[in-house]
C-alpha cells in the first residue's frame, strides 16, 4: 500500500509500544488497587496512590534527558531493542515482590520498568518521522495514540482481574478466595517476552549523530533544549501538550477510588478506565482522520471544551455506575481532538538532528506534570474524606477542580498559539504548493 502506515517498520512499533503499555498499566493498576484497598491498604496513607504515581512519572523527569541524547546518538533500532531486553529481569523483580508480599520490592520493579519505559519514548516518537511521510504525522500520532490506549485498555481491565486473584475481596456471605500470588509477575513477564518479540521485527534505521558528546547533567540538558525551543513555537505547544498530563494524572488518580464511591469491585472500576482508553483512542483516531494530510491545531479547543465539559458533569451529577460510564468516555474521546495535533507539532517542530533531545525534555516536562498531579492528590485528597467515620467519601468532587484547570489552562494557552496556526498554516499551503509545482 501507498501509505507507510501499513508497512512493517511502522506496525512493529505500534506492536511493540501496545506491549509496553499494557505491561506499565498491569503494574500501576495492581499497584494502586493494592494500596487503596487491597492487601497493601493504608500503607502509604489516605491518597497512597498518588506516592504511587511519583514512582511512576518522577524516573521519567530524571531520565528523559539521557534518553533523549541516547536516542539522538544511536539507531533507535538498537535503542528500542535494548530496552525491550531489559524489561525481561525487571518482570522477574515484580514477580519477586507480588510472591513475596514485599511492596517496597514491587514499587522497586515499578520504579525500574518506569527507567525503561524512559528510555524507549524518545526512540518511539522520534522514530515516527523516521517510518512514515511528514504528510502522514496526524494520522500516525492518531494510529499509534488508539493502539497505546487500547494497550491502556488491555492493561488496566487486565490489572483489575489481577488484583482480585492476587488480594481477593470478601464475597457476598463473607467469604474469600484464596490469592494468586503468582499472577501479576507470570502475566507481566509473557507480555515482555510478547514486547521483545514484536521490536525484532522493527525495519533497519539508520544511526544518529555519533559525534554527540553526552551531557551528564540532566538539568543542564533540558535548559539547553527549552531555551531552544523559546526561539519558536515549540515551547509552548510543549507546555500545552504537558498540561493536559496534570489534568489526565488527577482523574486516572480518582477514578480507582469509585470501587468504595460506587461499592463496585476492582474489575468492574478498571472497566471505567478502559472506557475511557477506548474513548481516547476513538478521539485520537477521528482526530487524525479529520487532519487529513495537515495538522490541525483548531481541534485543540474543540477537545478542550469537551473535556471541561465533561470533567464538570463528573464531579457535581450524583454517580452512578451508567453515567460514570458516559461522562469518562466523553472526556476521553475529547481528550484524543486535544493531543493529536499537539503530538504532530512536536514531532514537525522539531529539527531532525535534536528531534530525540526536544521529544526527551517534552516527556520530562510531561511527567513532570504527572507528578504534580500526584503531589496535589496527595495533598488535597484528604479533604474530601468524610467528615466523621462512616460517612462517604466524595473524591469525585476533585473533577470539579480538574474542570476548572481545564478552561483556565486552555484560555491561556489558546490565546497565545493563535499565531502558530496561523503561521504553520501558511506553511502547510507552501509546502502543497511545492509538492504541486514537483509533480
Amino acid at each position: 500500500m501507498k501509505s507507510n502506515l501499513f508497512k512493517r517498520g511502522f506496525l512493529s512499533l505500534i506492536l511493540t509500544q501496545f506491549f509496553g503499555a499494557a505491561n506499565d498499566n498491569i503494574l500501576k493498576m495492581v499497584l494502586t488497587f493494592m494500596v487503596i484497598d487491597g492487601a497493601w491498604a493504608g500503607r502509604l496513607g489516605a491518597g497512597g496512590q498518588g506516592i504511587v504515581g511519583l514512582c511512576f512519572t518522577v524516573p521519567f523527569i530524571l531520565l528523559s534527558g539521557y534518553a533523549g541524547q541516547f536516542a539522538d546518538r544511536n539507531s533507535k533500532r538498537y535503542v528500542s531493542v535494548l530496552v525491550k531486553m531489559v524489561e525481561l529481569p525487571i518482570a522477574l523483580l515484580a514477580l519477586v515482590g507480588f510472591w513475596t508480599g514485599n511492596l517496597w520490592i514491587t514499587l522497586g520493579a515499578l520504579v525500574a520498568l518506569t527507567c525503561q519505559s524512559a528510555f524507549f519514548g524518545p526512540a518511539k516518537y522520534g522514530m515516527i518521522p523516521e517510518l512514515v511521510e511528514e504528510r502522514d504525522l496526524s494520522r500516525a500520532n492518531g494510529s499509534i495514540n488508539m493502539m497505546t490506549n487500547i494497550a491502556v485498555i488491555v492493561g488496566t481491565m487486565a490489572g483489575g482481574k489481577i488484583a482480585d486473584l492476587y488480594s481477593p475481596q470478601a464475597a457476598s456471605g463473607g467469604t474469600t478466595a484464596d490469592p494468586v500470588l503468582w499472577m501479576p509477575g507470570v502475566a507481566m513477564f509473557l507480555v515482555a517476552v510478547a514486547g521483545l518479540g514484536s521490536v525484532m521485527l522493527l525495519t533497519k534505521l539508520e544511526p544518529g549523530d555519533r559525534d554527540l558528546k553526552y551531557n551528564p547533567n540532566p538539568l543542564a540538558i533540558y535548559i539547553v533544549a527549552i531555551r531552544e525551543m523559546k526561539k519558536t513555537n515549540l515551547f509552548l505547544v510543549m507546555m500545552a501538550w504537558g498540561y493536559f498530563y496534570l489534568l489526565a494524572g488527577l482523574a486516572l488518580l480518582i477514578i480507582p477510588e469509585y470501587t468504595m464511591v460506587l461499592g463496585i469491585s476492582r474489575t468492574e472500576a478498571s472497566y471505567l478506565l478502559g472506557a475511557m482508553a477506548i474513548a481516547i483512542g476513538i478521539g485520537s483516531a477521528a482526530a487524525g482522520l479529520i487532519s487529513g494530510h495537515r495538522i490541525e491545531p483548531r481541534l485543540i479547543p474543540v477537545g478542550a471544551f469537551g473535556l471541561s465539559l465533561f470533567f464538570l458533569l463528573m464531579g457535581v451529577v450524583t454517580p452512578s455506575f451508567i453515567n460514570v460510564m458516559i461522562f469518562i468516555s466523553g472526556a476521553g474521546f475529547f481528550a484524543g481532538f486535544y493531543i493529536v495535533p499537539l503530538q504532530a507539532l512536536l514531532q514537525k517542530l522539531s529539527p531532525d538532528s535534536e528531534r530525540g533531545r526536544f521529544l526527551g525534555t517534552a516527556n520530562a516536562v510531561s511527567f513532570g506534570f504527572l507528578s504534580v498531579a500526584s503531589v496535589m492528590y496527595w495533598i488535597i485528597r484528604p479533604a474530601f474524606t468524610g467528615p466523621t467515620p462512616g460517612t462517604t467519601d466524595q473524591p469525585q468532587r476533585i473533577f470539579i477542580i480538574c474542570s476548572v484547570l481545564m478552561i483556565l489552562g486552555t484560555g491561556f494557552f489558546l490565546f497565545h498559539m493563535r499565531r502558530i496556526g496561523v503561521r504553520l498554516e501558511h506553511k502547510d499551503e507552501a509546502s502543497m504548493a511545492e509538492e504541486a509545482s514537483d509533480g
